[in-house]
């Protein structure tokens, strides 16, 4: 029971201190003295600071991947296995969002983490993103069942286009919210996440646009 007090203490200093700070500026040092433990006990628990943090951000992760995957077996069930794609596509952002956005004094450490990570993408990080695709392979195969007349590369770009929007709207909130003086409202999540599903759902089902081959590519065509 000691040890797993220990354990607990340590990732909820360590995520405190990430959320607060960055991973840049934290120090394994700075983790046990607020967590009031030793140097030893965070070597014998996780071996390492990118192992602390690959295990933070793979629980958080997990969490978001479970109501992701919740909300599309529901959107599937209720279509009768084929679901609309502005709907998969709510499944595939609003978790994220909504873990994310919202009234600053709402946003627990756990939320403040997740902001951090999408902000300072480490190592540890980009691996663990890298590795853990399955569950966005199981959005790949509910988009080609709503959408059967687009093609892979279609499916796949509209996807990582979604995600995208959804990252870059949490790296870039105060931005945004100073750049329309107020007018673009990230407290509101739900505003916010109909408005990526929006785009999205455009991008994916407007007509194809013909684009026209670069410059590099003509001449090359020409000789």
């Amino acid at each position: 029971m000691a040890s797993d007090h220990t354990r607990t203490a340590i990732l909820a200093a360590a995520e405190r201190l990430y959320a607060d700070r960055g991973f840049g500026d934290v120090t394994l040092r700075d983790i046990v003295a607020d967590a009031n433990v030793n140097l030893a006990a965070v070597n014998y628990h996780f071996g390492s600071k990118d192992e602390l943090i690959a295990e933070l951000f793979v629980t958080r992760s997990i969490a978001t991947n479970r109501e992701r995957l919740r909300e599309l077996k529901a959107a599937e069930e209720q279509g009768g296995g084929i679901a609309p794609i502005e709907v998969i596509l709510h499944a595939l952002v609003g978790p994220t969002l909504r873990g994310c956005l919202g009234p600053e004094n709402q946003r627990s450490t756990a939320a403040r983490f997740m902001i951090r990570a999408s902000i300072e993408s480490v190592p540890p990080i980009r691996r663990i993103k890298n590795r853990e695709i399955d569950h966005l392979r199981k959005f790949v195969g509910a988009m080609r069942r709503s959408l059967p007349d687009r093609s892979d590369v279609e499916i796949y770009w509209g996807l990582n286009f979604a995600l995208a929007m959804a990252h870059h709207t949490i790296r870039e909130s105060e931005r945004l919210t100073k750049l329309s003086e107020g007018k673009c409202d990230l407290d509101d999540v739900e505003d916010v996440i109909a408005r990526v599903v929006s785009v999205a759902t455009m991008a994916l089902t407007a007509g194809k646009v013909e684009m026209k081959a670069p410059a590099r590519a003509l001449a090359r065509d020409a000789r």
